[in-house]
């Protein structure tokens, strides 16, 4: 069975709260059906133990939807309008990631089966109907080459790696700590008693994120106007920011991995499938 969406399932949870239900009655509804993320909440929640604990340990979207669900239980916000507000914004952050993991897979498939050319050009040359392999295990300038041509394809391989991972987005949702903040004052939390509970809840620490925070409590205690407000305009700005950020990544990916592709895949594709016919006609005399 397909494990439900959890910002879907939140959603409802949302719904049915606003409809007056309990936490542990409004889980147990949606547990119905066997999501066993539900039925551990409800359970949790009848005992009135920490559901946000019970979410976390379900990891993926629940782990971010659990210190939202623990922030605004452990602030008084009010929990179906804080879910329903959040939950979207969470899966707008999440599309976001999934938007340029997308936008960045043709460029690493073209640059992994660019990668393969090299080995591809060995048999290549068996079929043009000269000793490859005879030459690069036989002959001391072919184990040369074929000793070089190796190092290069590893070296392509870590590169492009490199660069894979530093095109590929944050692990951090953007946009979270200006969303927690927004929702525990919105509470009438303190920004004393909001900054205790959100370091306690929150999975990462974010020292951009956190002056950034900072920054816009400045902005309004010195405007006097509500800082909720402005929190949650910050979340969405991040949450844009790294949508265009993602996207101008991928396009520097796809330029950036033509740099590997010509100081080593290219170069051991020589070594490993030219050099080696070139030998191979030399040493039986058929080169004119």
């Amino acid at each position: 069975m397909t494990s439900p969406d959890p910002y879907e399932t939140v959603m409802r949870l949302a719904v049915l709260l606003t409809g007056g239900a309990s936490p542990a009655l409004a889980w147990a509804h949606l547990g119905a059906g066997g999501d066993p993320t539900a039925l551990a909440a409800a359970a949790a929640a009848e005992r009135g133990d920490d559901v946000g604990a019970v979410l976390s340990a379900s990891g993926g979207a629940w782990g971010d939807i659990a210190v939202v669900y623990a922030v605004a239980v452990e602030t008084g916000a009010p929990l179906a309008e804080t879910l329903r507000s959040v939950a979207g914004s969470l899966r707008d952050a999440a599309e976001v990631s999934a938007e340029v993991r997308v936008v960045l897979a043709e460029p690493l498939a073209t640059a992994r089966l660019l990668g393969w050319l090299p080995v591809a050009g060995v048999p290549l040359g068996a079929l043009l109907g000269s000793d490859t392999i005879g030459v690069l295990i036989g002959d001391p300038v072919g184990r040369a080459c074929l000793v070089a041509g190796v190092v290069l394809i590893a070296a392509a391989r870590v590169w492009t790696r490199r660069l894979a991972r530093s095109a590929r987005p944050s692990s951090t949702v953007p946009g979270l700590d200006a969303e927690l903040w927004a929702v525990a004052l919105s509470a009438g939390a303190s920004p004393q008693r909001a900054r205790t509970v959100i370091a306690r809840r929150s999975r990462d620490v974010d020292e951009r994120a956190s002056r950034a925070v900072d920054d816009t409590l400045d902005l309004a205690l010195r405007a006097g106007v509500p800082a909720a407000e402005l929190l949650r305009a910050d979340a969405w700005a991040a949450r844009h920011r790294a949508r265009t950020d993602g996207r101008e990544k991928a396009a520097r990916l796809s330029t950036r991995l033509l740099i590997p592709l010509g100081v080593c895949t290219l170069p051991a594709f020589l070594l490993l499938a030219v050099v080696p016919v070139v030998i191979g006609l030399l040493r039986s005399g058929t080169f004119p």
